[in-house]
């Protein structure tokens, strides 16, 4: 803690399920723009977040000494006030916990964030002093949206009104008022200041300006004795103050241990979590800047839910997605917050994760639930009403991507698609004919059997053109084939057609396709998307964004798709590789605890040491991780039983 080098690379991200988020280094010190304290949504403005308290300083003050606790980088790389040399310990086993030392105080924070609310509780306790102590508080206020900073200005509003134990402040016309209480009284001293040059490193490091100026209105000081706690409230609503003690311990009963990789996993799949005023169910992509996006939300739904017994939260889930689904197929205006429901290979994914719905749930429930979803979404692609999918005569599904990123390799420079997958494209076409094999499925346990008959025929038209088209002689598989041009570039999406349930492979294809992705993909955090051995190899995800953007799928190490490697290794060899994905499994566990405390970051480098980049917190590698846990969890049984 004490050591800059070690603690600044280190996050924790807290979520209230409503779409805000509080988050920072274990250290307390901002080092990009979408850190803040309390980070909210404003819907009246933007589909952003936006910082609304960036951080709060706490002073020690004993015999008119002042010890300040906070934690700021400057402009030159100027750390000031230093207080990260006091912390003695930290504990995020249940809630952030840190105990700080100044003389003979000791002065222990803990924190936690209101579900479903926009408030974040901060509770200080003094354990030890020898004399009288005062504690005092300066909250460092942005009032900006995550993509912006703030500077000093002229417009600021410096009013303020008080309320119980607190203030109640709004910068800027439109925001929401903040609110800052505490427990007990306390003095608020009105001291107005910029306090200016502020700098992120992150985003410094990513070629984007990188500092700021931040509003201090004034602190607040409180007299503390030993054993006293003071629970401090930022909220968007006034709190009332009595209440605040017993609301912070009501808090930290609900919250669940992070003392193993899965119990850090479930607790990070719950910060996807998202119910609207709407009272709508939605999976956040990732944190801090993702929204809901429909192919992470199909991905992700069976791991973040189903692989931790949270079956009715895949149901609700599933409920508003479905409705976007169907809005989709009919043409009508999105009604549901999920973008990008027009990519093509999107209601595919939504029958791949109703298919897991029916391993957990039960055939028969399945189709009561979304029996219909599946045969509408088969007939929708079959009759040919997908503006970016059609099934040609051969039985495989054709898409367009040359001018626009179709599928999950999505990044572009200048406009157009870095990867430009386009035509026949593997997993596409992988989905497509599981899809119509659990269709047929389906169609069978409803007695429907012209339909099953229908849609097996169909499937064995596209298992055919699908070996013929895909299967090269280098033994894997071509990643998409345009007219007469075949992508011999080697990369993870070949992996889908071993993991799946009904592979068109038979099984000494799969075998030398896992071969493949083993020999040359395989990483310590993950598939990379494209082969060392391919041309445009580039593992490192550095430099300034079209640099990074050039690098995006060129070579990055995916954890997602190594929860769907580890799952065709299990299929393939059972429990013969119990061992080596056990030791796989360990990159991940040793993940919680750098980067984002207890959760899986977005990707890391193809290279040595495979640093993490990107996101903090994403949801399909912490979703297939945890699916990988399930189904792992089923082969050690099998070999106890043995």
């Amino acid at each position: 803690m004490t050591n800059l080098g070690e603690a600044l690379s280190r996050e924790l991200l807290r979520t209230n399920r409503s779409g805000a988020y509080s988050c920072s280094t274990i250290v307390d010190c901002n080092t990009s723009k979408y850190h803040g304290l309390l980070v909210v949504p404003i819907p009246e403005f933007d589909n952003e977040n936006h910082v609304l308290l960036s951080s709060l300083d706490a002073t020690v003050v004993q015999h008119g000494a002042e010890f300040n606790l906070g934690l700021h980088r400057y402009k030159g790389e100027n750390y000031s006030p230093k207080g990260h040399k006091y912390i003695r310990e930290f504990d995020c086993d249940k809630v952030p916990t840190t105990l700080y030392r100044v003389g003979g105080v000791m002065l222990r924070k803990e924190v936690v964030f209101r579900h479903y609310e926009d408030c974040i509780l901060i509770r200080y306790t003094l354990v030890d002093a020898h004399s009288a102590t005062k504690l005092r508080f300066r909250p460092f206020l942005a009032f900006r949206s995550v993509l912006e900073f703030t500077h000093e200005n002229s417009v600021a509003s410096r009013e303020y009104h008080n309320v119980d134990n607190g203030i109640c402040t709004c910068m800027y016309a439109g925001y929401p008022n903040l609110y800052m209480q505490f427990s007990k009284k306390n003095d608020f001293t009105f001291v107005p200041d910029w306090y200016r040059a502020l700098e992120y490193p992150k985003d410094k490091d990513s070629g984007y300006y990188s500092d700021e100026d931040l509003y201090v209105p004034g602190y607040f000081e409180i007299d503390i004795k030993k054993g006293e706690s003071v629970v401090f409230a930022a909220s968007t609503s006034e709190v009332k103050t009595r209440s605040l003690k017993a609301l912070f311990d009501k808090e930290v009963e609900e919250r669940s241990p992070r003392n193993n990789l899965f119990h850090c996993l479930v607790n990070a799949a719950h910060q996807f979590h998202n119910q609207t005023n709407k009272d709508e169910r939605y999976i956040i992509s990732g944190y801090p800047w993702f929204k809901c996006r429909a192919r992470d939300t199909f991905i992700s739904l069976p791991g973040l839910t189903l692989a931790i017994e949270e079956q009715h939260y895949f149901e609700l889930a599933m409920k508003t997605a479905e409705r976007g689904l169907r809005e989709f197929m009919e043409g009508k205006p999105l009604t549901v917050e999920i973008c990008e429901m027009e990519q093509p290979d999107v209601p595919l994914w939504a029958i791949w994760a109703i298919q897991q719905y029916a391993k957990e749930a039960g055939e028969e429930k399945c189709i009561k639930m979304y029996g219909s979803l599946v045969r509408d979404i088969v007939g929708f692609i079959m009759n040919g009403n997908h503006p970016n999918l059609t099934l040609e005569t051969n039985g495989l599904l054709r898409t367009e991507g040359k001018e626009k990123a179709v599928t999950w390799m999505n990044s572009t420079v200048k406009g157009h698609p870095v990867v430009p997958r386009t035509g026949f494209i593997v997993e596409f076409n992988v989905l497509w004919y599981n899809a119509l094999k659990f269709a047929a499925n389906l169609a069978d346990c409803v007695n429907s059997e012209k339909d099953a008959v229908m849609l097996e025929e169909q499937a064995e038209k596209t298992r055919k053109s699908f070996v013929a088209t895909f299967v090269n002689e280098h033994g894997y598989l071509f990643d998409y084939v345009d007219e007469n041009m075949a992508d011999l570039s080697v990369r993870p999406n070949m992996i889908f057609a071993v993991a799946i349930d009904y592979s068109p492979l038979d099984r000494s294809v799969q075998k030398s396709v896992l071969d493949v992705c083993t020999r040359e993909l395989l990483t310590p955090k993950g598939l990379r998307s494209l082969s060392p051995k391919s041309n445009g190899y580039t593992p490192m995800y550095v430099g300034e964004q079209a640099q990074r953007d050039l690098a995006y799928h060129q070579g990055t190490a995916w954890p997602w798709l190594g929860g769907f490697y580890m799952e065709a290794c299990l299929k393939l060899y059972k429990q013969t590789r119990l061992s080596f994905i056990e030791r796989q499994m360990i990159g991940y566990e040793d993940e919680m605890g750098i980067n984002c405390l207890g959760t899986i970051p977005e990707m890391s480098d193809g290279n040595p040491p495979f640093r993490t980049r990107g996101a903090m917190s994403f949801a399909m590698n912490v979703a297939e991780i945890l699916r990988t846990l399930k189904i792992l969890e089923k082969y050690t049984y099998k070999k106890v039983d043995v």
